[in-house]
Protein backbone atom coordinates (compact mmCIF):
# COMPACT_ATOMS: atom_id res chain seq x y z
CA UNK A 1 0.00 0.00 0.00
CA UNK A 2 2.57 2.53 1.02
CA UNK A 3 4.31 1.52 -2.36
CA UNK A 4 1.47 2.45 -4.25
CA UNK A 5 1.17 5.79 -2.68
CA UNK A 6 4.34 6.32 -3.34
CA UNK A 7 4.64 5.72 -6.99
CA UNK A 8 1.29 7.68 -7.09
CA UNK A 9 2.74 10.99 -5.21
CA UNK A 10 5.82 10.59 -7.66
CA UNK A 11 3.17 10.67 -10.74
CA UNK A 12 1.33 13.50 -9.38
CA UNK A 13 4.82 15.48 -8.54
CA UNK A 14 5.86 15.00 -12.13
CA UNK A 15 2.34 15.80 -13.78
CA UNK A 16 2.62 18.82 -11.62
CA UNK A 17 6.27 19.38 -12.75
CA UNK A 18 5.24 19.21 -16.38
CA UNK A 19 2.33 21.65 -16.53
CA UNK A 20 4.08 24.23 -14.55
CA UNK A 21 6.72 23.48 -17.32
CA UNK A 22 4.41 23.99 -20.55
CA UNK A 23 2.99 26.93 -18.47
CA UNK A 24 6.59 28.45 -18.19
CA UNK A 25 7.66 27.05 -22.41
CA UNK A 26 3.74 28.77 -23.23
CA UNK A 27 4.58 31.85 -21.89
CA UNK A 28 8.64 31.98 -23.12
CA UNK A 29 6.75 30.89 -26.53
CA UNK A 30 4.78 33.62 -26.39
CA UNK A 31 7.34 36.43 -25.76
CA UNK A 32 9.51 35.24 -28.33
CA UNK A 33 6.70 35.46 -31.10
CA UNK A 34 5.96 39.15 -29.93
CA UNK A 35 9.72 39.99 -29.69
CA UNK A 36 10.48 38.19 -33.35
CA UNK A 37 6.96 39.78 -34.82
CA UNK A 38 8.13 43.79 -33.40
CA UNK A 39 11.52 42.62 -35.02
CA UNK A 40 9.78 41.83 -38.60
CA UNK A 41 7.99 45.17 -38.52
CA UNK A 42 10.75 47.03 -37.62
CA UNK A 43 12.34 46.05 -40.49
CA UNK A 44 9.11 46.57 -43.14
CA UNK A 45 9.44 50.41 -41.16
CA UNK A 46 13.06 50.40 -41.95
CA UNK A 47 12.58 49.64 -45.39
CA UNK A 48 10.14 53.00 -45.91
CA UNK A 49 13.34 54.90 -45.56
CA UNK A 50 14.29 53.69 -48.83
CA UNK A 51 10.89 54.27 -50.52
CA UNK A 52 10.88 57.55 -49.28
CA UNK A 53 14.53 57.98 -51.00
CA UNK A 54 13.44 56.80 -54.17
CA UNK A 55 10.08 59.03 -53.86
CA UNK A 56 11.89 61.85 -53.43
CA UNK A 57 14.75 61.43 -55.79
CA UNK A 58 12.39 60.14 -58.60
CA UNK A 59 9.81 63.48 -58.38
CA UNK A 60 12.85 65.78 -58.02
CA UNK A 61 15.79 66.83 -60.70
CA UNK A 62 18.70 64.54 -61.56
CA UNK A 63 20.90 67.45 -60.66
CA UNK A 64 20.05 67.19 -57.45
CA UNK A 65 19.54 63.16 -56.76
CA UNK A 66 22.53 62.51 -54.49
CA UNK A 67 21.67 65.51 -52.20
CA UNK A 68 18.36 63.64 -51.70
CA UNK A 69 19.88 60.01 -51.16
CA UNK A 70 22.25 61.46 -48.56
CA UNK A 71 19.64 62.86 -46.80
CA UNK A 72 17.63 60.41 -46.56
CA UNK A 73 20.31 58.17 -45.70
CA UNK A 74 21.79 60.37 -42.57
CA UNK A 75 18.53 61.14 -41.22
CA UNK A 76 18.59 58.20 -40.09
CA UNK A 77 21.91 57.38 -38.97
CA UNK A 78 21.69 60.70 -36.48
CA UNK A 79 18.32 60.21 -35.94
CA UNK A 80 19.22 56.83 -34.50
CA UNK A 81 21.84 58.41 -32.26
CA UNK A 82 19.93 61.12 -30.57
CA UNK A 83 16.48 58.81 -30.10
CA UNK A 84 18.88 56.64 -28.23
CA UNK A 85 20.72 59.71 -25.99
CA UNK A 86 17.26 61.84 -25.98
CA UNK A 87 14.42 61.04 -27.97
CA UNK A 88 13.30 57.32 -26.19
CA UNK A 89 13.52 59.50 -22.43
CA UNK A 90 11.21 62.62 -23.86
CA UNK A 91 8.62 59.97 -25.18
CA UNK A 92 8.79 56.77 -23.21
CA UNK A 93 10.05 58.05 -19.84
CA UNK A 94 8.03 58.53 -16.45
CA UNK A 95 5.99 60.76 -16.68
CA UNK A 96 5.76 64.70 -15.75
CA UNK A 97 2.36 66.36 -15.40
CA UNK A 98 1.60 64.71 -18.89
CA UNK A 99 3.71 66.55 -20.60
CA UNK A 100 6.88 65.25 -21.10
CA UNK A 101 8.88 61.58 -20.04
CA UNK A 102 12.06 62.56 -17.83
CA UNK A 103 14.01 59.34 -18.12
CA UNK A 104 15.63 56.88 -19.62
CA UNK A 105 17.82 59.12 -20.99
CA UNK A 106 21.31 57.59 -22.80
CA UNK A 107 19.06 54.34 -21.98
CA UNK A 108 20.44 50.37 -22.74
CA UNK A 109 20.89 47.86 -19.43
CA UNK A 110 23.14 45.40 -20.06
CA UNK A 111 21.30 42.67 -17.63
CA UNK A 112 19.66 40.25 -19.90
CA UNK A 113 15.74 39.93 -18.47
CA UNK A 114 12.41 40.09 -19.70
CA UNK A 115 12.06 43.42 -18.63
CA UNK A 116 15.17 44.67 -20.51
CA UNK A 117 14.27 42.49 -23.49
CA UNK A 118 11.12 44.39 -23.45
CA UNK A 119 12.85 47.54 -23.65
CA UNK A 120 15.33 46.72 -26.44
CA UNK A 121 12.26 45.33 -28.66
CA UNK A 122 10.45 48.58 -28.23
CA UNK A 123 13.09 50.55 -29.07
CA UNK A 124 13.91 49.33 -31.85
CA UNK A 125 10.45 49.57 -33.43
CA UNK A 126 10.13 53.31 -32.19
CA UNK A 127 13.60 54.66 -33.31
CA UNK A 128 12.24 53.52 -37.31
CA UNK A 129 9.12 55.58 -36.23
CA UNK A 130 10.80 58.91 -35.15
CA UNK A 131 13.03 57.79 -39.07
CA UNK A 132 10.14 58.51 -40.58
CA UNK A 133 8.99 61.98 -38.85
CA UNK A 134 11.91 63.38 -39.88
CA UNK A 135 12.42 62.20 -43.13
CA UNK A 136 8.89 63.52 -44.29
CA UNK A 137 11.14 66.68 -44.34
CA UNK A 138 12.98 66.57 -46.65
CA UNK A 139 11.13 66.18 -49.69
CA UNK A 140 9.35 69.57 -48.87
CA UNK A 141 12.59 70.86 -48.66
CA UNK A 142 14.13 69.66 -51.55
CA UNK A 143 16.81 70.71 -53.95
CA UNK A 144 17.80 74.16 -51.97
CA UNK A 145 18.75 73.36 -48.48
CA UNK A 146 21.69 73.25 -47.39
CA UNK A 147 23.07 69.74 -46.38
CA UNK A 148 24.63 71.09 -42.99
CA UNK A 149 21.29 72.66 -41.92
CA UNK A 150 19.71 70.11 -42.87
CA UNK A 151 21.42 67.34 -40.32
CA UNK A 152 20.84 70.16 -37.72
CA UNK A 153 16.89 70.49 -38.25
CA UNK A 154 16.53 66.61 -38.42
CA UNK A 155 18.44 65.91 -35.32
CA UNK A 156 16.31 68.38 -33.18
CA UNK A 157 13.68 66.66 -34.63
CA UNK A 158 13.91 63.78 -33.81
CA UNK A 159 15.35 64.30 -30.18
CA UNK A 160 12.96 67.12 -29.26
CA UNK A 161 9.98 67.62 -31.43
CA UNK A 162 8.66 64.39 -32.13
CA UNK A 163 8.90 62.63 -28.80
CA UNK A 164 7.25 65.16 -27.00
CA UNK A 165 4.12 65.57 -28.83
CA UNK A 166 4.73 61.02 -29.17
CA UNK A 167 4.59 61.58 -25.71
CA UNK A 168 1.60 63.36 -24.90
CA UNK A 169 -0.24 60.52 -27.16
CA UNK A 170 1.74 57.53 -26.80
CA UNK A 171 3.65 57.74 -23.77
CA UNK A 172 1.29 58.42 -20.92
CA UNK A 173 0.81 61.71 -21.81
CA UNK A 174 -2.40 64.23 -20.99
CA UNK A 175 -3.98 63.38 -24.81
CA UNK A 176 -3.58 59.98 -24.45
CA UNK A 177 -5.30 59.90 -21.04
CA UNK A 178 -8.41 61.85 -22.43
CA UNK A 179 -8.71 59.41 -24.77
CA UNK A 180 -7.17 60.60 -28.14
CA UNK A 181 -7.04 57.34 -30.57
CA UNK A 182 -4.09 57.15 -32.89
CA UNK A 183 -3.12 53.64 -33.43
CA UNK A 184 -0.27 53.68 -35.90
CA UNK A 185 0.70 57.54 -36.05
CA UNK A 186 -1.46 59.45 -38.62
CA UNK A 187 -1.12 62.31 -35.79
CA UNK A 188 2.40 60.93 -33.95
CA UNK A 189 4.11 60.50 -37.17
CA UNK A 190 2.84 62.00 -40.29
CA UNK A 191 1.12 65.44 -39.32
CA UNK A 192 3.95 66.28 -36.96
CA UNK A 193 6.45 65.41 -40.00
CA UNK A 194 4.00 67.82 -41.82
CA UNK A 195 3.91 70.16 -40.14
CA UNK A 196 7.67 70.62 -39.84
CA UNK A 197 7.66 70.32 -43.59
CA UNK A 198 5.28 73.16 -44.50
CA UNK A 199 6.86 75.40 -41.79
CA UNK A 200 10.72 74.65 -43.29
CA UNK A 201 9.14 75.19 -46.92
CA UNK A 202 7.65 78.52 -45.92
CA UNK A 203 10.74 79.75 -44.67
CA UNK A 204 13.09 78.43 -47.35
CA UNK A 205 10.78 80.20 -50.32
CA UNK A 206 10.27 78.55 -53.56
CA UNK A 207 13.18 77.28 -55.62
CA UNK A 208 14.23 79.77 -58.57
CA UNK A 209 12.01 80.02 -61.37
CA UNK A 210 8.94 78.35 -59.84
CA UNK A 211 6.79 81.16 -59.30
CA UNK A 212 7.45 83.97 -62.55
CA UNK A 213 5.79 87.04 -61.96
CA UNK A 214 4.77 88.13 -65.56
CA UNK A 215 4.52 92.24 -66.76
CA UNK A 216 0.73 91.96 -66.27
CA UNK A 217 1.17 91.26 -62.62
CA UNK A 218 0.05 87.57 -62.55
CA UNK A 219 2.20 84.75 -61.07
CA UNK A 220 2.51 81.87 -63.36
CA UNK A 221 3.44 78.25 -61.85
CA UNK A 222 5.80 76.67 -63.29
CA UNK A 223 6.10 72.72 -62.72
CA UNK A 224 9.23 70.78 -62.28
CA UNK A 225 8.82 67.23 -63.37
CA UNK A 226 10.48 64.30 -61.45
CA UNK A 227 13.15 63.03 -63.50
CA UNK A 228 12.65 59.13 -62.59
CA UNK A 229 8.75 58.65 -62.58
CA UNK A 230 9.88 54.16 -62.28
CA UNK A 231 12.55 55.37 -59.15
CA UNK A 232 9.05 57.37 -57.95
CA UNK A 233 6.98 54.09 -58.32
CA UNK A 234 9.48 51.67 -56.89
CA UNK A 235 9.52 54.03 -53.62
CA UNK A 236 5.90 54.46 -52.81
CA UNK A 237 5.74 50.42 -53.54
CA UNK A 238 8.30 50.10 -51.50
CA UNK A 239 6.75 52.26 -48.94
CA UNK A 240 3.09 50.37 -49.38
CA UNK A 241 5.53 47.32 -48.51
CA UNK A 242 6.96 48.72 -45.54
CA UNK A 243 3.44 49.83 -43.77
CA UNK A 244 2.40 46.96 -43.34
CA UNK A 245 5.24 46.98 -40.43
CA UNK A 246 4.26 50.17 -39.93
CA UNK A 247 0.58 49.75 -39.17
CA UNK A 248 0.12 45.89 -38.72
CA UNK A 249 2.97 45.70 -36.24
CA UNK A 250 1.66 48.47 -34.13
CA UNK A 251 -0.46 45.70 -32.32
CA UNK A 252 2.87 45.48 -29.96
CA UNK A 253 2.16 41.57 -29.60
CA UNK A 254 1.59 38.37 -31.93
CA UNK A 255 0.03 37.12 -29.11
CA UNK A 256 -3.69 36.50 -28.47
CA UNK A 257 -3.74 38.06 -25.39
CA UNK A 258 -7.52 39.25 -24.46
CA UNK A 259 -8.41 40.24 -27.93
CA UNK A 260 -8.19 43.80 -28.20
CA UNK A 261 -7.19 46.04 -30.51
CA UNK A 262 -4.21 45.61 -28.94
CA UNK A 263 -3.88 42.12 -29.75
CA UNK A 264 -2.21 39.48 -32.08
CA UNK A 265 -5.81 39.21 -33.43
CA UNK A 266 -6.19 42.29 -35.06
CA UNK A 267 -2.98 41.96 -37.02
CA UNK A 268 -4.76 40.17 -40.13
CA UNK A 269 -7.77 43.47 -39.55
CA UNK A 270 -5.14 45.84 -39.67
CA UNK A 271 -3.75 44.49 -42.78
CA UNK A 272 -6.62 44.33 -44.29
CA UNK A 273 -7.69 47.84 -43.84
CA UNK A 274 -4.38 49.12 -44.41
CA UNK A 275 -3.98 47.77 -48.49
CA UNK A 276 -7.63 48.40 -49.21
CA UNK A 277 -7.23 52.36 -48.16
CA UNK A 278 -4.16 52.57 -50.10
CA UNK A 279 -5.71 50.95 -53.42
CA UNK A 280 -8.93 53.00 -52.40
CA UNK A 281 -6.41 55.82 -52.55
CA UNK A 282 -4.77 55.44 -55.55
CA UNK A 283 -7.55 54.51 -57.48
CA UNK A 284 -9.35 57.95 -56.38
CA UNK A 285 -6.48 60.40 -56.94
CA UNK A 286 -6.04 58.79 -60.43
CA UNK A 287 -9.85 59.55 -61.52
CA UNK A 288 -9.34 63.07 -59.57
CA UNK A 289 -6.22 63.63 -61.50
CA UNK A 290 -7.64 62.39 -65.34
CA UNK A 291 -10.44 64.84 -64.66
CA UNK A 292 -8.51 67.84 -63.12
CA UNK A 293 -5.54 67.65 -65.52
CA UNK A 294 -6.99 65.98 -68.67
CA UNK A 295 -4.92 63.00 -68.27
CA UNK A 296 -4.14 60.23 -65.33
CA UNK A 297 -1.16 61.62 -63.85
CA UNK A 298 1.32 59.27 -62.19
CA UNK A 299 2.95 61.11 -59.79
CA UNK A 300 -0.18 62.32 -58.21
CA UNK A 301 -1.77 58.80 -58.24
CA UNK A 302 1.62 57.29 -56.46
CA UNK A 303 0.83 60.45 -53.76
CA UNK A 304 -2.86 58.92 -53.49
CA UNK A 305 -1.54 55.70 -52.77
CA UNK A 306 0.74 57.24 -50.39
CA UNK A 307 -2.66 59.74 -49.05
CA UNK A 308 -4.60 56.45 -48.44
CA UNK A 309 -2.07 54.79 -46.15
CA UNK A 310 -1.62 57.94 -44.35
CA UNK A 311 -5.19 58.25 -43.82
CA UNK A 312 -5.87 54.87 -42.47
CA UNK A 313 -2.83 54.82 -40.22
CA UNK A 314 -4.68 56.33 -37.66
CA UNK A 315 -7.92 54.40 -37.42
CA UNK A 316 -7.08 51.41 -39.05
CA UNK A 317 -7.60 48.97 -36.07
CA UNK A 318 -11.10 50.25 -34.96
CA UNK A 319 -12.60 50.66 -38.52
CA UNK A 320 -14.38 48.04 -41.34
CA UNK A 321 -12.90 47.24 -44.29
CA UNK A 322 -15.72 48.54 -45.87
CA UNK A 323 -14.75 52.28 -44.18
CA UNK A 324 -11.18 51.79 -45.06
CA UNK A 325 -11.98 51.74 -48.74
CA UNK A 326 -14.26 54.86 -48.01
CA UNK A 327 -11.38 56.76 -45.80
CA UNK A 328 -9.13 55.68 -48.70
CA UNK A 329 -10.67 57.03 -51.23
CA UNK A 330 -11.62 60.80 -49.62
CA UNK A 331 -7.55 60.92 -48.71
CA UNK A 332 -6.64 60.31 -52.42
CA UNK A 333 -8.96 63.33 -53.24
CA UNK A 334 -8.21 64.76 -50.59
CA UNK A 335 -4.56 65.03 -51.46
CA UNK A 336 -4.40 66.33 -55.04
CA UNK A 337 -6.92 68.97 -53.98
CA UNK A 338 -4.52 70.11 -51.70
CA UNK A 339 -1.72 70.20 -53.90
CA UNK A 340 -2.83 72.23 -55.77
CA UNK A 341 -3.86 74.48 -53.05
CA UNK A 342 -0.71 75.02 -51.41
CA UNK A 343 1.06 75.30 -54.52
CA UNK A 344 -0.87 77.93 -56.94
CA UNK A 345 -2.70 79.29 -53.91
CA UNK A 346 0.08 79.20 -50.74
CA UNK A 347 2.98 79.92 -53.37
CA UNK A 348 4.18 77.55 -51.25
CA UNK A 349 7.09 75.58 -53.08
CA UNK A 350 6.77 71.34 -52.24
CA UNK A 351 8.72 69.47 -54.61
CA UNK A 352 6.89 65.97 -53.79
CA UNK A 353 4.05 66.91 -52.39
CA UNK A 354 5.36 66.19 -48.37
CA UNK A 355 2.80 68.61 -46.78
CA UNK A 356 -0.34 67.22 -48.84
CA UNK A 357 0.07 63.27 -48.49
CA UNK A 358 1.27 63.84 -45.02
CA UNK A 359 -0.03 67.11 -43.24
CA UNK A 360 -3.46 67.10 -44.84
CA UNK A 361 -4.00 63.53 -44.36
CA UNK A 362 -2.56 62.79 -41.87
CA UNK A 363 -5.19 65.44 -40.08
CA UNK A 364 -7.63 63.78 -42.17
CA UNK A 365 -7.09 60.32 -40.89
CA UNK A 366 -6.61 61.19 -37.20
CA UNK A 367 -10.35 62.78 -37.34
CA UNK A 368 -11.33 59.66 -39.38
CA UNK A 369 -11.56 57.86 -35.75
CA UNK A 370 -14.56 60.30 -34.40
CA UNK A 371 -16.31 59.44 -38.01
CA UNK A 372 -16.08 55.79 -38.58
CA UNK A 373 -14.42 54.58 -35.47
CA UNK A 374 -16.45 51.66 -34.24
CA UNK A 375 -14.18 49.36 -31.13
CA UNK A 376 -16.33 50.32 -27.37
CA UNK A 377 -14.49 51.25 -25.45
CA UNK A 378 -11.51 52.47 -27.67
CA UNK A 379 -13.10 55.00 -30.20
CA UNK A 380 -16.92 55.12 -31.20
CA UNK A 381 -17.56 57.65 -33.91
CA UNK A 382 -20.27 59.43 -35.25
CA UNK A 383 -21.46 57.66 -37.48
CA UNK A 384 -22.05 53.91 -35.46
CA UNK A 385 -23.62 56.65 -32.78
CA UNK A 386 -20.70 57.78 -30.62
CA UNK A 387 -21.63 61.29 -30.75
CA UNK A 388 -19.16 64.16 -31.35
CA UNK A 389 -17.58 62.91 -28.24
CA UNK A 390 -14.70 61.32 -29.96
CA UNK A 391 -14.58 63.45 -33.28
CA UNK A 392 -13.85 66.48 -30.39
CA UNK A 393 -10.93 64.40 -28.40
CA UNK A 394 -9.72 63.96 -32.12
CA UNK A 395 -9.75 67.57 -32.53
CA UNK A 396 -8.42 68.53 -29.96
CA UNK A 397 -5.41 66.08 -30.76
CA UNK A 398 -5.12 67.63 -33.98
CA UNK A 399 -5.21 70.95 -32.64
CA UNK A 400 -2.33 70.16 -30.01
CA UNK A 401 -0.10 69.11 -32.11
CA UNK A 402 -0.54 71.48 -35.11
CA UNK A 403 0.58 74.24 -32.11
CA UNK A 404 3.47 72.21 -31.13
CA UNK A 405 4.83 71.00 -34.15
CA UNK A 406 4.30 73.91 -36.05
CA UNK A 407 5.52 76.54 -33.89
CA UNK A 408 8.53 74.87 -32.45
CA UNK A 409 9.21 74.33 -36.26
CA UNK A 410 8.94 77.23 -37.48
CA UNK A 411 11.14 78.77 -34.58
CA UNK A 412 13.89 76.33 -35.31
CA UNK A 413 14.18 76.77 -39.19
CA UNK A 414 14.31 80.44 -37.97
CA UNK A 415 17.38 80.35 -35.93
CA UNK A 416 18.90 77.83 -38.33
CA UNK A 417 18.43 80.26 -40.92
CA UNK A 418 20.09 83.19 -38.96
CA UNK A 419 22.76 81.21 -37.61
CA UNK A 420 24.29 78.77 -40.15
CA UNK A 421 22.18 79.83 -43.11
CA UNK A 422 19.30 77.69 -44.36
CA UNK A 423 19.33 77.77 -48.23
CA UNK A 424 22.37 77.38 -50.98
CA UNK A 425 22.83 80.13 -52.80
CA UNK A 426 21.37 80.43 -56.38
CA UNK A 427 24.65 79.74 -57.67
CA UNK A 428 24.53 76.66 -55.94
CA UNK A 429 20.96 76.15 -56.95
CA UNK A 430 21.09 76.29 -60.33
CA UNK A 431 24.29 73.88 -60.70
CA UNK A 432 22.64 71.53 -58.91
CA UNK A 433 23.22 70.02 -55.25
CA UNK A 434 25.21 66.89 -56.22
CA UNK A 435 28.39 68.96 -57.85
CA UNK A 436 28.53 71.98 -55.32
CA UNK A 437 27.56 70.41 -52.22
CA UNK A 438 29.27 66.45 -52.49
CA UNK A 439 31.14 66.89 -55.70
CA UNK A 440 29.37 63.49 -56.54
CA UNK A 441 27.21 63.12 -59.75
CA UNK A 442 24.24 60.58 -59.72
CA UNK A 443 24.41 59.92 -63.52
CA UNK A 444 28.36 60.34 -64.00
CA UNK A 445 29.06 60.08 -68.05
CA UNK A 446 25.13 61.59 -68.64
CA UNK A 447 24.74 65.07 -69.65
CA UNK A 448 22.29 66.98 -67.04
CA UNK A 449 20.77 70.06 -68.56
CA UNK A 450 19.26 72.67 -65.45
CA UNK A 451 16.10 73.25 -65.91
CA UNK A 452 14.65 76.37 -64.16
Amino acid sequence: MRKKLFVLAVLLLCVGAAGLFAQESIESLGFSLDVVWLFIGSILVFIMQIGFACVETGLTRAKNATNITMKNVMDFMFGALVYWALGWGFMWGNDSGGLIGTSQFFHGPMELSIENGNFYKNWFFQVVFAATSATIVSGAMAERTQFKSYLIYTCFISAFIYPISGHWIWGGGWLGSMGFHDFAGSTVVHSVGGWAALMGAVVLGPRIGKYVKGADGRITVKAFPGHNIPYAALGALLLFFGWFGFNAASTGVATVGDGGIWSGLNIGRVAVTTCLAASAGAVSSLIVSWIWFKKPDCSMTLNGLLAGLVGITAPCAVVSPGASIVIGFIAGALVVFSVEFIDKVLKVDDPVGACSVHLTCGVFGTLAVGIWGNVEGVAVGVLHGGGLAQLGIQAVGVLSVAAWAGIMSLVLFLLIKLIFGLRVTPKVEMMGLDLAEHKSEAYAGFQIFSNM
